[in-house]
């Protein structure tokens, strides 16, 4: 079974520049209405950041065979029963014939603070995939194949995000890996564990300079959460529903 993904780097260039694009646009729109939120908040409320992402969902699911498939965005379809808690609000669910296909999580991350940002958002992650699969196996989404499971996290390229970071942990050393490691490079160690601990079936960080705006600039850290991976796993997971037909 081949997979399809057409004209994908140029997608997700496109998706880059609509990120920085749209921040900036929505800085713009409430800086002109004069209820401007406090720093970086002010380019992450109206909520569109993450669109582009979206697009190349839609054009994978499309590409791959499942042209039918509801690709699920509004807020009152992305609620899935959880385990531990009642429900979950996933960034975009994919249903086919009443089947769940996939639940992904489109996150990002702009400075200049990372710190507590990078702890909320890992404690978040593995909560939402151990409290998935829990549900999973106890038949909350009825009985159908498991279905891709993704988290990507978009992270600004900057300075702060490349300087190595200082722990303290007086008890007990750290794991070796986290040593001196900056966030970007802790965001690339969360995602390799997401994915060797079967939380995810596949977890993506992208690292990009705010100058992306114009070009599209990203970079991948290693081959296990590159995008490409992300969205190779899920094209195949949409082939093969697609395949059963």
């Amino acid at each position: 079974m081949s997979i399809k993904m057409p004209k994908f780097d140029e997608n997700v260039r496109e998706a880059v520049r609509a990120f920085w694009g749209n921040r900036e646009t929505a800085r713009q729109k409430q800086i002109e209405s004069g209820k401007a939120d406090q720093g970086e908040r002010a380019s992450v409320t109206a909520g569109k950041n993450m669109d582009g992402f979206l697009a190349i969902v839609r054009q994978l699911v499309t590409a791959n065979g499942l042209s039918d498939a509801q690709i699920q965005v509004a807020r009152k379809l992305l609620t899935l029963p959880g385990y531990f808690r009642p429900t979950k609000v996933w960034d975009v669910v994919v249903m086919h014939e009443g089947k769940l296909v996939a639940a992904l999580e489109f996150k990002s991350q702009v400075g200049p603070s990372f710190g507590n940002n990078f702890n909320n958002r890992a404690e978040e992650a593995i909560g939402t995939a151990h409290d998935f699969w829990v549900a999973f196996r106890e038949g909350a989404f009825g009985e159908s194949p498991a279905p891709f499971v993704g988290w990507m996290m978009m992270l600004e390229d900057c300075e702060k995000s490349r300087l190595p970071v200082r722990d303290s942990s007086p008890n007990f050393p750290l794991f070796p890996e986290f040593l001196g490691a900056s966030y970007s490079e802790r965001y690339n160690i969360l995602c390799k564990k997401l994915v060797k601990e079967q939380l995810y079936s596949a977890a993506a960080l992208l690292v990009s300079p705010r100058g992306g705006v114009k070009t599209g600039k990203y970079s991948d850290l290693s081959e296990m959460t590159s995008i490409r991976t992300f969205f190779a796993g899920f094209a195949a997971r949409v082939a093969a529903e697609a395949a059963r037909l």
